[in-house]
């Protein structure tokens, strides 16, 4: 506690609240411009169409899987959904994409990850068609991105700077720290936020002093995938801290990778889990899809 003098208060009611930076809402109202974009696209005689990849019954993608289709379903895109046995074999995964690939109902492509280890992912995602991939997981797609010129760009990240552009969330000039380094979030967050001109760090599992990298951070994103990892002490006070964590506790409930209810009276803003990033992960998907739909048929 600091002395303030007789009349001094404790530390903690000092500290104000942050705001919740609500991904639901966002998400909603987003959805709803992309379902008066797709009857636009409708109305010329096109709709487009995701194919979705399930090999396997895990209980997480089966939840994520269910979203993604029912979002677009919900938008007037098309969706298919083709289902794999967890024992099934590559050759007949990579003949499904090379139909998919030719099929002109559809769009995109989606690859459910994690797949089954005696699959080569890499390989399964290589042969979706670049102008298909509308996970942005393709080698094309990530070397576009790197260079700046970006084509999709995969879900989470892009969803992410939705946010921070509707919330007047400052990028340029400032500080961000990721953390994480996968290709799905951590290494396409750090590209969007260094092309926003932020000043980037990326952390990992080998960062010695975690704990310094973060309290420097302007705006923290973390997505490692560990309940709690970023602790009040660990955030600048005023920060925007951006939760990608979906850990599934013992009690079926989510938790984030930010220990939610102690930063947020750390923090400047944030984003909640459940109710955060994942909606505008949903979203974002949408959006590329009739984007692919948009650029194929060249309207």
């Amino acid at each position: 506690m600091l002395n303030f003098g007789p009349f001094s208060a404790p530390v903690h009611t000092l500290r104000m609240t942050a705001r919740i930076i609500d991904g639901k809402a966002h998400a909603a109202a987003l959805r709803a411009e992309l379902k008066s974009s797709v009857a636009a696209l409708a109305a010329r005689g096109v709709q487009p169409g995701l194919a979705v990849i399930m090999v396997g019954d895990n209980p997480a993608s089966r939840t994520y899987v269910r979203n993604k289709v029912r979002a677009c379903e919900e938008a007037g895109v098309l969706s298919q959904l083709h289902e794999f046995p967890a024992d099934a074999d590559e050759s007949a995964l990579l003949a499904r994409v090379r139909e998919l690939n030719a099929d002109p109902r559809i769009d995109g492509i989606l690859v459910q990850l994690p797949l089954p280890p005696h699959i080569d992912e890499a390989r399964v995602l290589a042969a979706v068609v670049p102008e298909k991939d509308v996970d942005g997981f393709h080698v094309h797609s990530a070397g576009a991105l790197l260079i700046g010129a970006p084509h999709f760009v995969p879900c989470t990240p892009a969803g992410i700077m939705y946010l921070l552009e509707k919330e007047a969330i400052p990028i340029a000039g400032r500080h961000a720290v990721v953390v994480g380094r996968s290709n799905i979030v951590g290494k396409p967050m750090a590209l969007l936020l260094l092309q926003k001109d932020a000043t980037v760090t990326i952390c990992h599992s080998k960062t010695p002093e975690l704990a310094a990298h973060t309290r420097r951070a302007d705006i923290l994103v973390a997505a490692v995938g560990r309940t709690n990892l970023i602790g009040a002490d660990m955030v600048k006070p005023g920060a925007c801290v951006i939760d990608v964590g979906t850990n599934r506790q013992p009690d079926g409930k989510l938790r984030g990778d930010v220990d939610f209810e102690a930063v947020r009276a750390v923090a400047g803003s944030i984003t909640p889990v459940p109710g955060g990033v994942g909606p505008m992960t949903v979203a974002m998907l949408v959006a590329n899809t009739l984007h692919a739909a948009q650029q194929r048929k060249q309207y």
